[in-house]
């Protein structure tokens, strides 16, 4: 046992110190001088620390583990803190813990005893693999040689599935609480492919943004060069499906970039024009926070839905 109580990761005996920063430390946060603007970001997939006990339990190769990554996309987005946004940034990998899944989205049977924690009734995710605890990398390639301990479920949520998600609500609550409005940017990266355009934006079909807001999104992401889709084929995800409330002045927007712009998605590394995607995506978000607070706010929001 650790000194606070935790269960120390089997190693073979020896410590993990990757397991340990991250349960020190499961994400970062990048804050404003002074925050200027009602939004906050969020990237949940670019964590790129891998825990020693994790290469080992797994059957893939380090790089094989990284194909779930949406890699570099906090830095892709890094410009809206320079903006006066905050941004909080999963430092555990996706394929060691999904925070953009419900904590319930869990496969029983990938655990070698039954969980003591609640588990969701099994849907089409956790049955494809891609729960809040993965058990495939997004190329369909099996993650474990073995299950895991049933402890390992709680473990992995109370030290940093939890701890990712109170620091972002409670971002999000100061900034309404100063704005009368708070906009939630989740960040990600999708797999390039001939009919995805370069960023699709995802606001549940309106469910989790108000009209306005998606408008002007769509706008500046075009005037800056992409090609956009609207909510196909992703219309978010879990956060966005928590923290987007729009009738109530709470917004979340999911925002999906093509690898294909920025990636050696081969060898995961930036290519030769991520500097100029990196720039491009700084000038969209520039224009899109400087939207009008007053037109994301509670009254605002029903007043044009009711339009």
């Amino acid at each position: 046992m650790t000194r606070d109580g935790a269960k120390r990761a089997d190693t073979g005996g020896r410590q993990d110190p990757a397991l340990e920063s991250l349960y020190a430390r499961g994400f970062d946060l990048f804050l404003p001088a002074r925050q200027r603007v009602p939004f906050v970001f969020a990237s949940p997939h670019s964590g790129r620390v891998y825990p020693r006990s994790f290469a080992l339990a797994s059957r893939l190769s380090p790089l094989g583990l990284r194909r779930s990554e949406d890699a570099f996309v906090d830095e892709l987005f890094a410009g809206a803190v320079e903006l006066g946004a905050p941004m909080i940034a999963a430092r555990f990998p996706r394929a060691y813990l999904d925070a953009n899944r419900a904590p319930g989205e869990l496969d029983p049977a990938m655990f070698d005893g039954a969980l003591t924690i609640p588990v969701d009734a099994l849907g089409t995710r956790v049955n494809a693999g891609l729960g809040v605890i993965p058990r495939i990398v997004r190329d369909g390639a099996e993650i474990y040689r073995a299950k895991l301990p049933a402890c390992e479920a709680e473990e992995r949520l109370s030290r940093l599935y939890r701890p990712y998600h109170a620091a972002l609500a409670a971002m999000l609550e100061e900034t309404r609480a100063r704005f009368g409005c708070a906009v939630l940017i989740d960040c990600h990266s999708m797999p390039s492919a001939a009919a995805i355009p370069d960023a699709v934006l995802g606001d549940r079909y309106g469910m989790a943004a108000s009209h306005a807001l998606m408008r002007r999104a769509e706008h500046d992401f075009e005037r800056h060069g992409f090609t956009v889709a609207r909510n196909t084929p992703y219309a978010g995800g879990y956060s966005t499906h928590v923290y987007g409330r729009p009738m109530l002045g709470h917004h979340a927007l999911q925002i999906e970039i093509n690898r294909a712009l920025y990636l050696d998605e081969e060898r995961i590394e930036p290519n030769a024009r991520f500097a100029d995607v990196t720039h491009r995506i700084g000038a969209a978000l520039r224009d899109l926070t400087a939207i009008e607070p007053a037109l994301l706010r509670a009254t605002a929001t029903r007043a044009l839905a009711a339009e």
